[in-house]
């Protein structure tokens, strides 16, 4: 009978912190190791506070060239030396969760991307079922030949790992559980039926309110991952300002960024930023920009980006301003022009939405009255100069192309690169709505690159990754979508 399994990733999760520290001391009290790695330090402490980093696991995938030559035993006698100081790290509600699952039938087994080798000990003195972890290939002398044993186990590695496990051992994915800090650890957790979110790393706590995975804590009580309203002041601004303080290139390894005028974007005081839209990762890339001035921001969406199942929670989490066209309700502009005066970033995308099929790609942006509109009544009503600061994307829909549910958050060896360029303050005259909307997108085009304007016939393969999954044409629609006076 098909059954499920309850996975449990290991540093920060069911231990405190992190394991590498212990594993490197006991590596050199047995003599396998003669120095500690330059920068090795500070990797550990920044991995104890902010989860796993791209360098961090740059150190882990050299781990098995490192121990070439090694002896596997003395390795192994080493893990077993400080298993028992490493079951003293474990979470207190750990040992409550295993009986649990064990209750249930589930085996209750190890995910992690330290060795197989370094973390067995540990697995059997907390009496776990197996261990799922990245293995190193052995010499018949038994020492270390260099190579890897099977994948890596780290995010699509881990979730392959597991998978490979799983069939192995009749194990149903969507009848399982899986536990993990990391953002990395996505994939296994989408592919599992019950995803728990433990000490959740900053990026995670997005993916965890986006998604609606539950957060517990193994030293305390259960933390809902339910968000609440968003408000313009509260608590969900310290959401927002958390997730844009971690909002740096480092945190999207499936991107290149290349950023450029900053320095143009106010240090303080309101601003209204406007940028052209050609994905739903247009808002992430803009955030990354605006993350290195050190400044938080208050996006205008429309309400289908509310709607969205990972997009809406995160959105109204960081202090969205939601946008329904339908209504004609001015209350969106209202919210904009009360978050400028107190001296917020306001960012929007004054095409209203992401151009559909052959739209995509004309070289002229037609954009809605709504970004003319908020800058004059700032500009009107307010004693102090808002400026609007226009922004050219390009490259994003490589992360995220209109076609697609969600990004693609796993390509980490040929990412794509998204340019970001931020232009001079854009002068407007404010009697004139068409025509500053005209000045406002004529400013983002000319920070686009020569090829927004020399594409030329799109491939029906372009149309197609251009269109929404299931899309269905209605001409008459599509005449109505753009321009507009909202």
């Amino acid at each position: 009978m098909t059954r499920g399994a309850a996975f449990f990733d290991l540093d920060r999760t069911l231990l405190v912190g992190a394991s590498g520290t212990v594993f490197s001391q006991a590596m050199r009290e047995a003599g396998l190791v003669n120095r500690s790695l330059p920068g090795e330090a500070l990797l550990y402490r920044l991995f104890n506070t902010i989860g796993e980093t791209l360098p961090a696991m740059a150190l882990a995938r050299q781990g098995a060239n490192l121990a070439k030559g090694r002896s596997r035993q003395l390795v192994q006698q080493a893990a077993d030396k400080v298993a028992d100081a490493l079951a003293a790290m474990v979470q207190p509600l750990a040992a409550s969760l295993f009986e649990e699952h064990r209750a249930a039938g589930r085996p209750v087994v190890l995910a992690t991307t330290t060795p197989y080798d370094l973390v067995k000990p540990l697995a059997d003195r907390l009496g776990l079922d197996d261990v799922v972890a990245t293995r190193y290939g052995v010499h018949d002398d038994g020492t270390y030949n260099g190579t890897l044993d099977g994948p890596f186990v780290w995010s699509a590695g881990k979730l392959a790992a597991v998978r490979e496990w799983a069939t192995r051992n009749d194990v149903d994915l969507a009848e399982s559980y899986a536990y993990s800090d990391s953002f990395y650890d996505t994939p296994l957790l989408s592919a599992v039926g019950h995803p728990f979110v433990v000490n959740p790393d900053p990026r995670m706590v997005l993916m965890a309110a986006a998604r609606r995975w539950p957060t517990i804590s193994l030293s305390g009580a259960f933390k809902s991952a339910e968000p609440k309203s968003a408000k313009p002041q509260g608590g969900n601004m310290d959401l927002q300002r958390l997730a844009l303080n971690f909002t740096h290139p480092v945190f999207f390894p499936y991107v290149k960024f290349r950023i450029e005028g900053t320095e143009r974007i106010p240090a303080n005081g309101p601003a209204i930023i406007v940028g052209n839209h050609r994905s739903y990762f247009d808002a992430a890339a803009i955030g990354v920009a605006i993350a290195q001035t050190e400044r938080s921001v208050r996006f205008l969406g429309k309400k289908e980006v509310f709607d969205a199942p990972v997009l809406g929670q995160i959105a109204a989490a960081m202090g969205g301003i939601r946008v329904d066209r339908g209504t004609g309700s001015d209350e969106p502009l209202q919210a904009a022009a009360e978050a400028l005066a107190n001296g917020d970033l306001v960012a929007m995308m004054p095409q209203g939405t992401i151009p559909r099929g052959k739209a995509f790609y004309k070289p002229v942006l037609k954009g809605r009255w709504g970004a003319a509109r908020l800058a004059a009544l700032a500009n009107t009503s307010s004693k102090q100069s808002v400026p609007v600061i226009p922004i050219g994307l390009w490259g994003t829909e490589k992360v995220w192309p209109r076609s697609a549910r969600i990004p693609n958050v796993l390509n980490l060896v040929t990412p794509p690169t998204v340019t970001i360029k931020v232009g001079e303050p854009i002068t407007l005259a404010y009697d004139d709505l068409e025509a500053d909307t005209a000045t406002i997108m004529q400013a983002i085009m000319d920070l686009l690159p020569e090829a927004s304007r020399n594409h030329g016939k799109p491939t029906k393969q372009e149309i197609a990754l251009a269109l929404p999954p299931g899309y269905k044409a209605d001409q008459q629609k599509e005449k109505e979508r753009r321009p507009g006076q909202d």
